[in-house]
């Protein structure tokens, strides 16, 4: 799949603790044949708070310093796809800004990303476009602003039944996630 040019970063256990900085971004270059350094400096300059930490554990930096270095080892490969699983799990909620200023960054520099995330505030204020699941159903698609907009949210994460999948546009639908 790496090959393919789709990443994936998961939720939880997503770096090498005793490895540093720099040796689990070079782990995420594995399949490259050639370029690992330029790749590995297009990452710090992306993600400019790792560069004084390049020699430091992983396992020993902050949650939204490894999420940088998650993310960073991802993007060592240049995907077209990036998927992260509950970037925010666990995170303060200054670090959860943090964490999606920088994915934010790496939507605009050309990747595609697609965030599996609960919190659904910091979400849509990032996403382009949004698409909400409940139960494992599609309930609601669209423009992340008409998404974030819709009536239907409240109702979705607080309860109730659904009739089924609906556009942005609508607002009749309610469900429990």
């Amino acid at each position: 799949m790496v090959r393919e040019g789709f990443a994936y970063v998961p939720q939880v256990a997503n770096v090498f603790g005793e490895l540093t900085v720099e040796e689990n971004l070079a782990l995420g270059g594995y399949t490259l044949k050639r370029g690992r350094a330029e790749h590995m400096q297009r990452v710090f300059a992306l993600f400019p708070d790792l560069v004084a930490k390049r020699q430091a554990k992983a396992g020993r930096l902050s949650g939204g310093q490894r999420q940088m270095v998650a993310i960073g080892r991802a993007l060592m490969v240049e995907p077209r796809v990036l998927a992260l699983d509950e970037p925010s799990a666990g995170l303060a909620p200054i670090v959860v800004e943090h964490v999606f200023q920088m994915i934010r960054r790496v939507a605009v520099s050309g990747v595609a990303v697609l965030v599996v995330e609960q919190n659904v505030r910091a979400a849509l204020a990032t996403a382009d476009r949004a698409l909400v699941l409940a139960e494992g159903v599609q309930r609601i698609a669209g423009p992340a602003a008409e998404v974030a907009a819709n009536a239907a949210i409240a109702r979705i994460y607080l309860g109730g039944t659904v009739a089924g999948p609906e556009s942005a546009e609508g607002n009749t639908a309610a469900g429990s996630p």
